[in-house]
């Protein structure tokens, strides 16, 4: 995941206020939402890549052997997103020994599920991190006060501008205008 110029700013920002607490403005607290947000979606994304990833290298793998050019190639891919094989793939492998893309592949995957090697116990499908609760407040931030409920802590859910004033009502639409009888003709253009 790689960072822009302003986000690593805020990132920074964030952290700072984490480790050194000091009163927050409203803008720094709505970047770090902000950040959060797009944090999250990153996350979103790329499980759904994954998803579509492994998706496709169970249609290439049912396919074989007329599509080992591109089953090879998607579990090269897969395998470098941090996908673990199952045993299909393993089987699939086996039947293209003759291969060397294939025996290269076997070997690779073989080492990883060797007993030795260390392997994260994840589920095999991808799952989408749940939502996180709502950034209630920097420290410092607040100085005293009742604690604050997530829909208190934007001032816009408060109803309420940026400044902290109350926000005006919109104007209610005008009437519907009558239509006018239209004019008559004009003199006509030379």
């Amino acid at each position: 995941m790689a960072f822009g110029a302003e986000e690593l700013r805020v990132l920074r920002r964030a952290l700072a206020l984490a480790l050194h607490p000091s009163p927050a403005s409203p803008e720094e607290v709505r970047a770090c939402l902000r950040l959060a947000e797009s944090l999250d979606e990153a996350m979103r994304e790329g499980a759904r890549l994954r998803a579509f990833l492994v998706a496709d290298l169970a249609r290439y793998r049912a396919a074989l052997p007329g599509t080992a050019a591109g089953y090879l190639a998607l579990l090269e891919e897969a395998l470098g997103a941090g996908y673990h094989p199952d045993p299909d793939d393993l089987t699939a492998l086996r039947t293209l020994r003759g291969n060397p893309v294939a025996v290269a592949l076997l070997r690779d995957v073989q080492a990883r599920l060797a007993p030795g090697a260390t392997r994260p116990a994840t589920p095999a499908k991808p799952a989408v991190p749940a939502s996180r609760t709502r950034l209630l407040a920097l420290p410092g931030g607040l100085s005293g006060g009742t604690p604050r409920t997530p829909v208190d802590l934007p001032a816009q859910a408060a109803g309420q501008d940026p400044a902290g004033r109350p926000r005006k009502k919109p104007a209610e639409r005008p009437a519907t205008p009558k239509p006018s009888p239209a004019p008559g003709p004009g003199p006509e253009p030379t």
